[in-house]
């Protein structure tokens, strides 16, 4: 049985309610009329290309889910998705490539919109040799379990229950942003992981701007503070949905254990 296609109305209405937006408060921040955005939602209007981006752009919709609002409104698709392996792509996986290596001798990784590692740098397999189930580590990994499992890096994680909030929260937040049901499935899977409670590390200042990451390595406790990177103006899917995760030492003592880790790794 086929399911039917969905209609621009609908689509356009169903992302205009995630957000929260009456018609009369989107159609005021799309700086169009109420009747216009009421016709469109109706079906008794059809925008032009660029109106229908500009609904898309203001309602933050993810550009995956842009594709299909062009076809149902008769127009053609202008986002590809490609693999990073694309020759197309191969400017921006040089970025990549650079960025994570420019990081060593500091941890960074590249994630796709699933939080599947897609490449990492040297820094990176010194922290995942404490993981004690193998198959976390079997492409495709996804990083968010691999955390948290409990035979993940989480017995070695020594703020596991402040890490645990900020990950979490984290993948709601992109849930409520693009609604796409593999996160939500994921959340239920993370959500029933036991937890264990441990000192959080608000007895260290990060001045209220992080959640930091505080591994606890050969004895030694690791502090980190995470930034992500993404793509300014992406016009590819596979780019738009792609983030470097980068971990920064919270304190010298953890710079000068992960220069001599990067060491120790070099003469192997």
């Amino acid at each position: 049985m086929m399911i039917p296609a969905r209609s621009l109305g609908d689509l356009l209405r169903e992302w205009r309610q995630r957000r929260h937006l009456s018609q009369l408060e989107f159609a005021l921040e799309a700086e169009i009329s109420q009747r216009h955005l009421s016709f469109i939602e109706s079906g008794r209007a059809l925008p032009s290309r660029e109106m229908l981006m500009h609904l898309a752009e203001r309602l933050g919709v993810p550009l995956r889910d842009r594709n299909p609002m062009l076809l149902a409104a008769g127009l053609a698709p202008v986002f590809p998705e490609r693999s990073l392996d694309d020759p197309a792509l191969a400017p921006a996986r040089r970025a990549i490539d650079v960025i994570l290596k420019g990081h060593q001798p500091f941890p960074a990784l590249a994630i796709d919109r699933h939080w599947t590692l897609i490449a990492a740098n040297d820094a990176v397999a010194p922290l995942l040799s404490r993981v004690t189930d193998v198959a976390l580590l079997k492409p495709p990994v996804n990083i968010l379990r691999l955390s948290l499992h409990p035979n993940g890096l989480a017995p070695n994680i020594f703020n596991l229950s402040e890490w645990r909030a900020h990950l979490l929260e984290r993948l709601r937040q992109q849930i409520t942003a693009t609604g796409d049901p593999v996160l939500s499935d994921l959340l239920k899977e993370l959500s029933a992981y036991p937890t264990t409670h441990r000192p959080s590390s608000q007895s260290r200042d990060y001045a209220g701007i992080a959640v930091p990451l505080e591994l606890i390595i050969d004895g030694a406790r690791l502090s980190f503070i995470s930034t992500t990177t993404i793509f300014g103006t992406p016009v590819d899917i596979t780019l738009a949905e792609l983030a470097i995760e980068s971990l920064f030492p919270a304190d010298q003592a953890t710079a000068e254990a992960l220069r001599e880790i990067a060491t120790v790794v070099q003469k192997s």
